[in-house]
């Protein structure tokens, strides 16, 4: 368990080196991932998976054909959203007022950022009145784009 610990941190931290200091200043815990000579390779990395879906009679379009194409490009994004939450995480603000011991109000927004790299369609395909896109990301392929441009 802790080498997908320590393979889903390093992959935090390869994202969150190309996001900016608004993610970096989010997650403090990233100087773990970092030696004095850089990030340490590891011996196994997992594959992470994300399926994305969209209902095809709630797309625009007027005829099917438009519709579909545009539910596989939303299924695609909420895979890619999906994977992006695995990678980098959920930023999750919580509220909640009372007032004389009545909830008055209880909100709760999430939000994902971060930059995806190497994550390749495995499949898309309807079911039913859904279009399904499912997405593949090796750890170890971002492992070996971060080495070529040189950024471990």
């Amino acid at each position: 368990m802790n080498k997908y610990v320590s393979i889903a941190l390093l992959a935090v931290a390869m994202v969150v080196g190309t996001t900016g200091c608004t993610s970096a200043m989010r997650s403090a815990s990233l100087a773990v991932h970092y030696t004095d000579t850089g990030v340490n390779e590891l011996e196994d990395y997992p594959i992470l998976r994300a399926t994305g879906y969209a209902v095809l009679s709630k797309q625009k379009g007027s005829t099917m054909a438009e519709k579909q194409i545009n539910a596989m490009r939303a299924s695609k994004m909420e895979a890619y959203r999906e994977l992006t939450e695995q990678v980098a995480g959920v930023y999750v603000k919580a509220r909640n007022r009372n007032s004389g011991n009545i909830e008055r109000e209880d909100r709760l927004t999430t939000e994902v950022e971060g930059l995806v790299h190497g994550a390749r369609v495995v499949r898309q395909y309807p079911v039913g009145d859904t279009y399904c896109t499912e997405l593949e990301l090796d750890t170890k392929r971002i492992y070996d784009l971060y080495q070529i441009r040189g950024a471990l």
